[in-house]
């Protein structure tokens, strides 16, 4: 029997590492992206949050540029290959709890990267303080990537948007990229950025051209508002991926949590008492578990655009459930069909 596919996505990597003995590296040139076969990972929830995991390819409908679009290929199996670079902030925001979101950035890597998933995922970390720097490359290995999250100390400005860029461009690919295995970014910081090269539109695109689904792992603490939230909302909403706040609710049930003054602020469970490290413990372990849960859990469907020669650059997406009109759908809201 053979399957019909009109089209494929080629993806070139010209990232050649140089002899260990010279002194300098050549630059990688940026991974290119065709795309002709479109892949859309969905995520289907009730109005409780809980993922819907029983809708067949006749459950769904995908429109581009408001056209509707013939489903090619359709997978609904739990653990689907991936490959998911972990972005962490190592800017001085991120040193009032940064030994909780050491351990969670550990928890995320092991949940993702097990045994379980029969080498089916991939991963590398990508670590970003006033630079952005590729710390561990490609690897089906958790504990390389935890070894050296466990060495890190934060310290310096925030370079988030290099960081996603680097990450987009610069690792090892796995064969197959970017349809089996996809592509996932996690981002654990604030996403404030003052310290990058790129801009956040810039890196927006070089996402959406190489196909990335982004997350969030807030750093933000309880009661302060972040200028970059706004940032991490955009990056993920548009790629189809969410942001988590682990540290949103830890004060939500005490009357008075901003009116209890103390040197290290206005908190009402102290910092470095026993209450408020199982607050943080409670809200970090809920984020990783989403998080991880979401990457895990995902519909994946393909198509060939039907408008192959149109000259529109970006093409926006629409992914609706036939009837279920209270789920919540969350897919990347479009793509571009030629390399940069």
């Amino acid at each position: 029997m053979v399957l019909m596919r009109a089209l494929f996505i080629s993806a070139v990597l010209f990232s050649m590492a140089a002899p260990a003995q010279q002194p300098q590296q050549p630059e990688p040139a940026p991974i290119k992206v065709q795309v002709n076969e479109v892949i859309v990972p969905v995520t289907v929830t009730d109005d409780r949050g809980r993922f819907v995991s029983n809708l067949d390819a006749k459950d769904f409908r995908i429109l581009e540029d408001g056209r509707e679009q013939k489903i090619a290929y359709f997978n609904r199996e739990r653990n689907q290959p991936v490959v998911v670079g972990f972005l962490v902030d190592l800017g001085n925001a991120s040193r009032l709890h940064w030994a909780k979101f050491q351990e969670s950035a550990t928890e995320l890597v092991l949940n993702l990267l097990t045994l379980e998933r029969e080498d089916r995922y991939s991963g590398f970390l990508v670590t970003y303080g006033n630079e952005a720097e590729l710390a561990v490359n490609t690897t089906k290995d958790p504990e390389k990537i935890v070894e050296k999250i466990r060495k890190l100390k934060p310290g310096g400005g925030s370079a988030l948007y290099d960081a996603i860029y680097l990450a987009c461009t610069q690792h090892a690919l796995v064969r197959g990229e970017p349809i089996e295995p996809r592509r996932v970014l996690v981002v654990i910081g604030d996403g404030n950025d003052n310290s990058s090269k790129h801009t956040l539109d810039q890196v927006l695109e070089i996402a959406q051209r190489n196909l990335v689904t982004m997350y969030g792992v807030s750093t933000s603490a309880f009661g302060f508002k972040n200028v970059g939230e706004d940032t991490l909302t955009r990056l993920t909403l548009e790629t189809g991926g969410r942001v988590e706040y682990p540290l949103e609710n830890v004060y939500s049930n005490i009357s008075g949590y901003l009116s209890t003054p103390s040197d290290e602020g206005n908190y009402a469970i102290k910092v470095g008492t026993g209450g408020y490290s199982s607050a943080l413990a409670t809200g970090m372990f809920n984020a990783i578990a989403n998080i991880a849960g979401e990457v895990t859990t995902q519909y994946i469907l393909r198509y060939v655009p039907e408008n192959s020669d149109s000259p529109r650059q970006f093409r926006n997406l629409t992914v609706l459930v036939k009837d279920l009109p209270n789920v919540k759908v969350r897919y990347r809201k479009g793509y571009y069909p030629y390399a940069p």
